[in-house]
């Protein structure tokens, strides 16, 4: 038997059964919205004066219903259901002009254009953080295999998982959902 070919089918296998799982368990949570919640969508809150602490506490607070009403959809069953886009569907892959990765929940700094390259697996990928204490990771054996989880270390949202097969200089690949990022060009 060759196993050249035999583990990578296991492994699309074992990656497609767990992002239908994903897709499953999310459409049976999801409750039916009622016709003034449909589009219904919380403005964030001006917290540009709260400290980290503050608002990395003041986002923990935040309940269920209201990260709902505030997400679209699919923000929503990405960033809080750990859910994952389809490849290539986000228009920040294609995004190379200067400026910041920000989280789509809460706006905290993710990630740098000058961190970012083509990974070719259709997310938009990075080799670093924005800095210390941007990002927060846990172990994710949701494929059955053991992932390194990434999440925002401000709203706690799921933004993808990291690798170690990224480019020097550190070697890493920070594969990102682009439904849980919001981009901001640099100013000119």
């Amino acid at each position: 038997m060759n196993y050249r070919i035999l583990l990578p089918v296991i492994l699309l296998a074992a990656f497609g059964v767990g992002y239908l799982v994903n897709q499953v368990t999310y459409a049976e949570e999801k409750p039916a919205a009622s016709e003034d919640a449909k589009d219904a969508k919380v403005t964030p809150k001006d917290l540009s004066q709260k400290s980290p602490a503050e608002l990395k506490e003041h986002y923990m607070d935040i309940s269920d219903k209201e990260w709902k009403q505030r997400l679209t959809e699919e923000e929503y069953r990405v960033l809080r259901k750990a859910g994952t886009e389809p490849a290539f569907s986000s228009p920040l892959n294609d995004i190379k002009e200067p400026g910041t990765f920000v989280c789509a929940a809460c706006g905290n700094e993710l990630y740098k254009t000058e961190h970012k390259y083509e990974s070719g697996t259709g997310w938009p990928s990075f080799y670093q953080p924005a800095g210390e204490g941007a990002i927060e990771t846990s172990l994710d054996f949701k494929l059955i295999y053991p992932r390194t989880e990434v999440h925002c270390a401000r709203c706690g949202g799921h933004l993808g998982h990291v690798f170690k097969d990224g480019p020097e200089p550190t070697g890493l690949r920070y594969c990102m959902n682009g439904v849980a990022m919001n981009f901001t060009p640099k100013p000119e």
